[in-house]
């Protein structure tokens, strides 16, 4: 499970910077790389939205003192 939450953790910063990204220079950098709307570039974003949904329950473990 630790993998996992890494994996997930990786994913949902990458997503971040990539926004980070857009937001200061409207430049999508994975539209850059992989082509707008490829397939591969969807499966990045869905990865990445997957992930975000995922980290959602880190919560429950910085509360479980």
């Amino acid at each position: 499970m630790k993998t996992l939450n890494c994996i997930c953790l990786t994913l949902t910063i990458i997503g971040a910077i990539v926004w980070g990204i857009i937001g200061l220079f409207s430049y999508n950098i994975v539209d850059g790389i992989f082509g707008a709307g490829t397939a591969f570039s969807r499966i990045i974003y869905t990865l990445v939205g997957v992930a975000g949904l995922y980290a959602i329950s880190f919560y429950w473990l910085f509360n479980r003192d």
